[in-house]
């Protein structure tokens, strides 16, 4: 559940396609507008869990498969990390932006390669990793994930709406170092992981 809510919280304020149409029908079209954007992931995500969960399921024997998937997936947690660390704000252009709808919400998400390549690479792994031992630890990882992803990008659209500079704000940017710094150390728990599987070194 730590892991989930760690990951959610990350993404949920990251920068990205999805945050930036949460913003942008915010400021233009209110926080309602913001908050049915925000809730994308929920629409989109669950038919690229049981693909990604199926095809892990498939590979279980497979350790080294699975030991470069881990490395693949601490390496994009790390790049994760990393940019947050970096942020140093939002910026919108809102010349460019246009009236969005929860459809084109989910389109944005659905086309976009972050929401595959996280759960290809670290969330469908945890998941299985959760499931040999725990059933229930597995679900908390799902929910705690999406409550923090789909919930963080609602509370961004809230103030938001209130507050315009909320973005570049010095909370903002602390908030996001502090979650790279977690997500650091998390992707070197995955690159360990990773190269355990490919007997590289001993657990």
């Amino acid at each position: 559940m730590t892991i989930g809510t760690l990951l959610g919280l990350s993404a949920g304020f990251a920068p990205g396609p999805l945050l930036t149409l949460v913003i942008s029908e915010t400021l233009q079209h209110g926080i309602k507008s913001g908050i049915k954007v925000a809730l994308a992931p929920i629409v989109t995500d669950l038919p690229i869990i049981v693909l990604t969960l199926f095809i892990l399921s498939k590979l279980s024997a497979f350790h080294n498969i699975l030991g470069i998937i881990s490395l693949a997936g601490g390496l994009f947690i790390f790049s994760m990390g990393y940019k947050s660390l970096r942020i140093r704000g939002v910026e919108i252009d809102f010349k460019e932006a246009k009236p969005k709808s929860l459809t084109k919400g989910v389109l944005a998400n659905a086309l976009g390669p972050h929401p595959y390549l996280f759960w290809f690479s670290v969330g469908a792994p945890t998941v299985t990793k959760a499931m040999a031992q725990n059933i229930s630890a597995a679900v908390a990882f799902i929910v705690s994930f999406y409550a923090f992803l789909v919930g963080s990008k609602i509370c961004l659209a809230i103030f938001t709406g209130k507050s315009k500079s909320l973005l570049s704000g010095k909370m903002y940017i602390f908030i996001m170092r502090l979650l790279g710094l977690a997500l650091c150390i998390l992707a070197i728990i995955l690159i360990r992981d990773g190269l355990e599987l490919l007997q590289i070194i001993k657990a």
